[in-house]
């Protein structure tokens, strides 16, 4: 993999141990082998069997959790497992250690002790505690260690949440904080918010207590556990799994012990009298029922129906997920200001929960801000980026009218009607539009605006995640028409190539545009990074158009569609100037064909690339097969087909990587390509490879004119694999014929093995394939499927 720079002032982690290895604990070790750190698991010496047995069987359970922990199965192997008896010798070795056990403060100490001796003198300590004093686990360790010792906090599941909480004691250096921030955020790939050492820090802070006062307001209300999360899912901008769903998720015995956490540390709280488990909770926990973990909690599965408690019958009905009409209608409300007005007005008790829900999540955000959080923003992105939702509590509250609001609140605490008759903060409304604004964040401590970090890690983000209204350099257009943007951010001689289709897909006017943006660059320009502005990067051709040209019985214009996709294919990889692809999260058919042909790729960790065209009953006819069959004969001249075996079951049964490493395993990147843990340095990093390209004096490769092929031979070899598929059932024979048109385009046509061609060859074959199967009414049956269910069709 090609090494990307991290900022100047990252520590440099050659080697991490982790000490635990329960769910968090073997994550953890998993993402940061994901990022290159070789990594110590230790746990507990296990009674019988080998000693470090218990280490061991967490590696072996990574490959069973999904999501995947890894982001490829093979660097299972690569985790060193341990135990506390025989390998503490190995910490000498170790920059940073994590620790990861149980939350018990005792426990946590006794650890202190024992692992002190045998730290080195520059290793930094942390504690991924959720929630326990960082500064009183300082207490256990050697004076000399206390100021390298700090609380880094994970989300569950660690790969894929993106925040990460750090949380220095009195003591920890700055300099510390300042290395780990850097390293957390370019080789981890998280967003880091620094957190004040206040029971749960701020994301499970904010977030149980949204959590708990939906609890609370559900029984006030009485409605269904599957009502309330009808109404604080999507249609709140929040995960699927809402309230309760998330709950048994996070299993409900650890639920009730962050409750219990808060109620035993936050004594003098004003909402202390909430902190407890209602009584439903604790009756599912002494029976047994904690969620997902046991088969069932709020829910649980009956055969293929999924079933929710019903507290007033004792017993589980059928899940029933929607909100009322009324409440349906007012959340459809555009404009925010209109939605919260119409919640607080209604008599319906649902729109009486969401207000409710709301006003006593803003009270207590806006009345712990100065305890918890340097600034607003620190909250709005830890419960974005730790939660999922799409806007903060401040946010949504200023998005909805900042004074109406708190007006509200107050009416509600004089009236009774808020769980907690604490008064709201004086500055709350002091006449502001809101806590984020041009002067940077509200700092409730500070008593002034706060200006985002200047921490030089971020000025490798052009486009970090804005806030409510923040807005950023939208740099200098050159060029654009109804589908893409080449424009430039500075003056490097970099264009940078923007579609403006929806999920990025391609149209007509995308494929003219990247054509002509292309001559543009070469007469104007020293590179050009393909990066969209949001994910995906893109979802492929447009079918709608597509399936529309057939159905008009207009072939002609069809095949003229497909021969300027390839045509664009072309354009890319003969570029005079080097043209990049910058990917972040899925890139499907005819995206994942232009990467393939640009002179580099970076792409995100989370990039999700697939040639998926067998799902809809078509082939890769972007020049994707031609541009592995060029790739197979250069790997292996003698005998192409070999490379072909690698990737030909990938192509017909449409996979999709899950990871930018899978896909260099399936040979959808290339091993020059790189990859980049934070998708938000991505264009960074394209820019810096697409430069660099430049300077050293590109050339685009020479057209291939003399391309051995797997021919005839090769196309029955995979026939032949097909025809277990066939029998096993797992194929339909329009699969089949799908199977074998791939194979024909991929092994060169009816000719004998070894015969070479030219490239217009393979797109010719290509071609003629893909309109041959667009033609059949079964491949239009799949594509009209897809394009109403987002769904595929087997036929």
């Amino acid at each position: 993999m090609t090494a990307v720079p991290p900022s100047h002032s990252a520590l440099r982690i050659r080697k991490a141990a982790v000490l635990g290895a329960g769910v968090m604990g073997a994550q953890i070790a998993a993402h940061l082998t994901n990022a290159g750190v070789e990594t110590v698991l230790f746990d507990l010496p296990a009674r019988d069997g080998p000693k470090s047995g218990i280490a061991l069987k967490a590696i072996a359970n990574l490959a069973k959790l999904s999501p995947a922990p890894l982001a490829d199965r093979n660097l299972a192997a690569a985790i060193i497992p341990a135990n506390y008896d025989e390998h503490l010798d190995l910490l000498k070795d170790v920059d940073l250690v994590i620790e990861a056990i149980a939350e018990r403060m005792d426990w946590k100490l006794d650890l202190y002790r024992k692992i002190a001796p045998h730290v080195s003198a520059t290793a930094v300590l942390a504690s991924n505690t959720s929630g326990l004093s960082i500064n009183g686990l300082a207490e256990a360790l050697p004076q000399e260690m206390r100021h390298r010792f700090t609380g880094v906090h994970f989300f569950n599941p660690p790969r894929y949440m993106h925040l990460v909480e750090v949380i220095p004691t009195r003591l920890t250096d700055p300099a510390v904080v300042a290395g780990l921030e850097a390293f957390l955020t370019t080789t981890v790939g998280k967003g880091v918010v620094i957190a004040k050492d206040t029971p749960n820090f701020i994301g499970n802070r904010i977030g149980v207590f949204s959590m708990l006062a939906a609890m609370h307001h559900t029984d006030q209300f009485k409605l269904g556990f599957d009502t309330v999360d009808a109404l604080t899912g999507p249609a709140l901008g929040r995960p699927k799994s809402a309230t309760y769903r998330t709950a048994d998720v996070v299993g409900l015995d650890t639920m009730a012990h962050v409750i219990k956490t808060m109620a035993d540390t936050l004594p003098d709280d004003p909402w202390h009298q909430y902190f407890k488990a209602p009584t439903w909770l604790s009756g599912l926990i002494e029976k047994g029922a904690l969620g997902q973990k046991t088969g069932g909690g709020f829910y649980k599965k009956v055969g293929k129906d999924i079933v929710v408690l019903d507290v007033a019958k004792q017993d589980f009905r059928p899940s029933e997920q929607k909100p009322s009409d009324e409440v349906a209608a007012i959340l459809a409300i555009r404009d925010p200001a209109e939605k919260f007005a119409r919640l607080r007005g209604s008599s319906d008790p649902q729109a009486q929960f969401l207000w409710a829900s709301f006003r006593d999540l803003f009270h207590y955000t806006a009345y712990h801000l100065a305890d918890i959080a340097d600034t607003a923003r620190d909250v709005d992105f830890a419960i974005r980026w730790g939660y999922g939702w799409k806007l903060g509590p401040f946010e949504t509250w200023q998005a909805a009218g900042w004074q109406q609001i708190a007006g509200w609140i107050s009416e509600d605490i004089a009236a009774g009607k808020a769980m907690s008759s604490a008064p709201l903060p004086a500055w709350v409304t002091d006449g502001r539009s809101g806590v984020h604004g041009k002067d940077g964040s509200w700092s409730a401590s500070a008593g002034s605006d706060k200006p985002r970090s200047q921490h030089p890690v971020y000025a490798r983000q052009l486009f970090p995640d804005p806030l409510l209204g923040e807005k950023f350099d939208q740099g200098s257009t050159v060029w654009e028409n109804d589908g893409v943007r080449l424009w430039t951010l500075g003056d490097d001689g970099v264009g940078i190539l923007s579609f403006k289709t929806k999920m990025n897909t391609v149209n007509d006017a995308v494929l003219d545009g990247i054509q002509h943006a292309i001559k543009l660059a070469e007469a104007k320009l020293k590179a050009v990074v393909i990066w969209q502005t949001g994910e995906p990067f893109s979802a492929g051709a447009d079918l709608k158009g597509a399936l529309g040209l057939l159905q008009a019985g207009k072939v002609d214009e069809f095949e003229k569609m497909v021969a300027n996709f390839q045509a664009t294919s072309m354009a890319i990889k003969y570029s005079l100037v080097p043209v990049v692809s910058a990917v972040r999260g899925m890139a499907f058919g005819g995206g994942c064909e232009f990467q393939m042909h640009s002179a580099r790729t970076v792409a995100a960790l989370e990039s999700y690339i697939g040639l998926v065209e067998a799902g809809v009953g078509l082939l890769p006819a972007g020049g994707g097969l031609h541009e592995l069959a060029v790739r197979a004969a250069k790997a292996n001249p003698g005998d192409p087909f070999e490379e072909l075996k690698k990737v030909f079951e990938t192509i017909a049964m449409a996979k999709v990587s899950a990871s930018a490493f899978e896909a260099k395993n399936m040979g959808l990147l290339r091993d020059s390509d790189v990859i980049v843990f934070n998708s938000y340095e991505l264009l960074y990093v394209a820019r810096q490879v697409a430069r660099s390209l430049a300077e050293s004096g590109y050339r685009p490769p020479l057209p291939g004119r003399n391309v051995p092929v797997a021919g005839d031979v090769g196309t029955a070899t995979f026939k032949a694999s097909l025809a277990n598929l066939q029998a096993g059932y797992f194929a339909s024979p329009h699969d089949i014929d799908i199977a074998t048109r791939i194979a024909d385009c991929l092994c060169g046509g009816v000719i004998e093995r070894g015969s070479l061609v030219d490239e217009e060859w393979l797109l010719a074959l290509e071609r003629k394939h893909f309109v041959a199967l667009a033609q059949t009414e079964k491949t239009q049956a799949r594509i009209a499927h897809t394009m109403a269910t987002g769904k595929p069709l087997r036929n």
